[in-house]
């Protein structure tokens, strides 16, 4: 399998450059974005990007799915390999001009997501990686960090209105209480920082799967976690948490103390 997903690895990293590389055409513009009826926006950028990339799947791989934020779902539902695109990962950061969004593109094979990468554009960093071929931070090998205890960790969250929304206070709460410091860097950037051992957790309460598609295979080759508060690794429950396996059986007794 491993040498079989190189060409795969090759083509999703050129992919979402190419993607991320015609979204700055409107970064920092005035672009203007339409609201969605849950109130989040999308613009122009969003749905060129996603075009570009769904062009390039349907060329390559015409037997595949794909699951778009903007587009949906297309054809072929029940087949064994699914794309999963989010276009720009951080939408409202683009909007205010501010770099940390991100491009995000994953490939799930019979449930497995095996490949996967997250562009930041703006400041031209590719973070990607496949089963068995590594983690690879702009073609330096990404590793999570070396921190073995809370008390000296660095935690981050996108927004903390979510954990509000969602029950969750508490639960986020004792986790920055034990912390050594919380930054605020969301969306798809404060996983990047967590697979380069620049912070040491993520988690957001709200996540879509293609929020987070390819972040299983960059956190298993970087030796971390992505996965559930409850430790299992997923893109479909609707949370999500980054960090090291030598964190993480402190970092679910925190979340999961007690019922929140």
């Amino acid at each position: 399998m491993p040498s079989s997903l190189q060409p795969v690895l090759d083509f999703i990293t050129e992919t979402a450059y190419l993607a991320g590389r015609l979204t700055l055409a409107y970064f920092q513009t005035g672009v203007q974005a339409d609201y969605k009826a849950d109130r989040t926006p999308v613009t122009l950028a969003d749905r060129a990007a996603e075009t570009l990339i769904r062009r390039r799947i349907e060329e390559r791989f015409p037997a595949d799915t794909i699951l778009g934020e903007e587009f949906g779902q297309s054809e072929r539902p029940s087949a064994s390999r699914c794309w999963f695109i989010d276009p720009i990962d951080g939408t409202k950061s683009f909007l205010r001009g501010i770099p940390l969004y991100a491009v995000l593109i994953g490939l799930e094979v019979e449930g497995r997501v095996v490949a996967g990468a997250a562009y930041f554009p703006a400041m031209d960093e590719m973070l990607a990686a496949a089963d068995g071929l590594g983690c690879w931070w702009n073609g330096r090998p990404a590793r999570v960090s070396q921190v073995n205890r809370l008390e000296g960790a660095w935690v981050t969250s996108t927004d903390p209105l979510s954990f509000d929304k969602t029950g969750k206070r508490a639960a986020w709460e004792r986790l920055k209480q034990a912390a050594y410091h919380r930054g605020g860097w969301g969306d798809a950037y404060g996983y990047l920082l967590v697979a380069t051992g620049r912070a040491e957790v993520m988690l957001d309460p709200i996540m879509e799967s293609w929020d987070c598609a390819p972040f299983p295979p960059i956190f298993r080759e970087a030796g971390g976690y992505f996965g559930d508060w409850k430790g299992q690794e997923t893109i479909y429950a609707r949370e999500a948490l980054a960090t090291s396996q030598a964190l993480l059986p402190e970092v679910l007794a925190l979340l999961n103390a007690e019922a929140d």
